[in-house]
């Protein structure tokens, strides 16, 4: 299968997780826990038949643990603001990690400059993160936790660049899909006050099986194969795709429930063609 085609289909994949965090009658947290929970024992399975290993150094583990950590809170955030709002409106908040990461990666890495590129697109994106809230304010919440869930996912992708190269994709998501569910386990008292996870019904766990191996376990092992053979410029470039096939894919399966105003697609609109337009800009600036 081509490269390009097996990465629209991972975009695809990872967009219809929202629409799947709607479907599932589970709450938000209970559902995190049991996708990280599945994911990472198909991590194990494929780390085992791939001879990656699984036994690192207390210091690897620990790094790579607390990153799953991040990305567990992150999807906690990202399903509740579904919840709370649609997913559409969840969908429209991801791309303000294009702000996040702009501001906090030279804090991270020192070489890293701020680049007047994204900084400029980014107001633009500030702009119409303004309009969505202007016209969607009964939304206003969900689309919050959308923005924070965001803010999260940034700290965990500037924190994870510094260490994805060192270890096997195998080893890296066994790992860090174990700390996201653990983040999500240790949290369920605080939330629902019990210690463990809700059990699904016979239809979410079919939902759960689908979005544990072929929304997340499949489409990350076929992202790994997809860098391997494609230009970084490119890879972007689609990814930033994700929150508009979310929004269409939400609008067939929802229907009217998932129709927003014409000032949110507007506003959506603007910040996913921002986000399209920051590497194009960037390979003419260099």
């Amino acid at each position: 299968m081509p490269p390009l085609l097996v990465l629209h289909l991972v975009i695809l994949a990872w967009a219809f997780t929202a629409i799947l965090g709607k479907l599932i009658s589970l709450p938000s947290l209970d559902m995190v826990v049991w996708r990280t929970g599945l994911a990472t024992a198909g991590f194990v399975v494929i780390a085992l038949a791939m001879r990656a290993p699984l036994r690192l150094a207390k210091r690897d583990a620990g790094t790579l643990f607390g990153l799953g950590a991040i990305l567990g809170l992150h999807w906690v955030l990202f399903f509740l603001s579904a919840r709370l709002a649609t997913a559409s409106v969840s969908l429209a908040a991801m791309p303000t990690m294009m702000i996040w990461c702009t501001v906090i990666e030279p804090f991270v890495n020192g070489t890293r400059r701020w680049s007047r590129v994204e900084l400029i697109l980014g107001l633009v994106i500030i702009a119409a993160v303004w309009m969505i809230y202007a016209v969607e304010l009964k939304h206003w919440f969900g689309f919050t936790v959308g923005i924070i869930s965001a803010l999260v996912a940034s700290i965990y992708a500037v924190l994870n660049k510094q260490v994805v190269s060192r270890y096997h994709f195998a080893s890296l998501c066994t790992w860090q899909l174990g700390g996201a569910c653990a983040a999500a386990w240790v949290l369920l008292p605080f939330v629902s006050g019990t210690a463990l996870p809700a059990m699904p019904d016979a239809r979410d766990l079919g939902w759960l099986g689908l979005f544990a191996f072929g929304c997340t376990v499949l489409p990350y092992a076929a992202f790994v194969y997809v860098m391997r053979r494609m230009s970084v410029f490119t890879v972007n470039v689609v990814y930033n795709l994700e929150p508009l096939y979310g929004i269409l894919l939400a609008a067939l399966v929802f229907g009217v429930k998932e129709q927003m105003t014409p000032g949110f697609y507007a506003g959506a609109s603007v910040i996913i063609l921002s986000v399209l337009l920051v590497p194009w800009l960037q390979r003419r600036a260099g």
